[in-house]
């Protein structure tokens, strides 16, 4: 923007100097020429009296002596004499000497001056004023040069003062791009200091009212979540109590483990929600690179949890894990949620007896996870990744989960038609040995 600015105010101010400085240029050469030749017209002028008086060559001379201008000023006597040598066309003097008209001729050499005097018995005598060209536009060149120094310190000037203008404009925005960014990576407490113009400072004015209403609307936000996971420990106890009240059977221990599972997951929520964002990010983007797991084996063990569901629904399923280590950049418990949501999803979405298929692979940088079903599928696949649109009456966070999911690991997430004749999900996940790098796996 500097550069902009000083720009216009170079392109500006130098169409104003020369708008200027062009006619004056050409006024002070006329004023220089009119000054010369009005001077040789008043020397011719003066001789004029003596001519009237006297034509003896001897008196004429001296008179042209006594002028200071004997090189530049020249008599022709009634006789054809010259005193002096004469500058201009012998045309033009015999014009003046018959015609009996003042001339002002432009010669190679310069400019003269001719004015014929007429004398008693019809006698014409003629004084010649000569003006050399370098007479002519004698301190021209100064004047020109002063004009032009004159113009470009206007020019320089101009452009400074547009620099330093600019330069506070240019201050003030970076200052506001500096707070945005801040504030888009995590950082609440980013405030800019209104300066600058009046634009950019109500600009930055509002960027800090936005910014103390985003912190207010996020921890209004973040106590809500707490307090709605804190209203889930009541069906909770509940829940423990009829695990107590069924006594030591499998039944009861099942459910005393997902209760367990399920508070353990409140209380990570609660905390989550307390903890200040700026604090929150960097200690879950450290998680995620410090923490790894294998896709078979957390999908193996969250096929055991769902298979009691699917022999009591009469589902019959198949499992494919690769005998390979398929180690990803990812927390275990967050790749959990993922199958889980996955394999919800065949449970929550087909009836009662629809088979399904898990299968785990391990491709050259990636590790599929594909879960098929037997079920209707899915016609709208875009409408199902939209984050809370459901087209099965669900709350349309599942899809919407596990695809920011397999894009935190680098991957993707596609639905499709399965060979069971209903859905096919499958994610991908990169290769925690080649995540980041791009390389080939090793």
């Amino acid at each position: 923007m500097r550069r902009a600015l000083a720009g216009i105010a170079l392109a500006v101010t130098s169409m104003v100097a020369l708008s200027f400085l062009i006619p004056l240029a050409l006024l002070v050469r006329e004023q220089a020429r009119d000054r010369a030749t009005t001077a040789a017209e008043q020397r011719a002028a003066a001789l004029s009296p003596v001519l009237a008086l006297t034509t003896r060559r001897a008196d004429v001379q001296q008179a042209v002596a006594e002028l200071g201008s004997s090189d530049q000023l020249v008599v022709r006597l009634p006789d054809g004499a010259f005193v002096g040598t004469p500058h201009a066309p012998g045309q033009a003097l015999e014009r003046a000497v018959r015609g009996r008209e003042t001339l002002a001729v432009d010669t190679a050499g310069g400019w003269v001056y001719l004015q014929p005097v007429v004398l008693p018995g019809e006698r014409v005598a003629v004084v010649e004023a000569f003006v050399p060209a370098a007479d002519l536009s004698r301190g021209v060149a100064a004047s020109w040069g002063v004009m032009a120094l004159l113009a470009l310190g206007l020019v320089a000037g101009s452009v400074l003062v547009a620099d330093r203008l600019g330069a506070r404009v240019v201050r003030s925005s970076r200052s506001l791009k500096r707070a945005a960014l801040a504030l888009g990576s995590g950082d609440l407490d980013a405030r800019v200091q209104p300066d600058g113009p009046p634009e950019l400072e109500e600009a930055g004015a509002a960027f800090n009212t936005m910014a103390d209403r985003v912190l207010d609307l996020l921890a209004v936000e973040r106590e809500l979540v707490a307090d709605l996971s804190h209203r889930l420990r009541t069906p909770l106890t509940a829940l423990y109590l009829e695990a107590d009240r069924m006594g030591s059977t499998p039944s009861a221990r099942r459910i005393a483990t997902a209760a367990g599972q399920l508070e353990s997951e409140l209380d990570a929520i609660i905390a989550a929600a307390r903890t200040p964002l700026a604090a929150a990010q960097p200690a879950r983007a450290a998680a995620g690179q410090a923490k790894r797991c294998d896709v078979a084996e957390v999908v193996a063990m969250r096929l055991d949890f769902w298979s009691v569901l699917a022999t009591q629904q009469a589902r019959s399923y198949e499992r494919s894990l690769t005998p390979r280590p398929a180690p990803v950049a990812f927390p275990e418990d967050d790749l959990a949620a993922v199958v889980d949501a996955l394999i919800g999803n065949v449970f929550r979405h087909t009836p009662e007896g629809t088979a399904f298929a898990v299968r785990v692979e391990r491709a050259e940088r990636h590790v599929l996870l594909t879960v098929d079903d037997a079920g209707p599928g899915v016609a709208d696949p875009d409408a199902a990744l939209t984050r809370g649109v459901s087209v099965g009456g669900s709350t349309g966070l599942g899809l919407d989960i596990v695809a920011r999911a397999s894009r935190a690991a680098d991957g993707e997430l596609t639905i499709t038609r399965a060979p069971l004749g209903g859905a096919r999900v499958r994610v991908s996940f990169a290769l925690a040995d080649t995540a980041g790098t791009g390389g080939a796996e090793q």
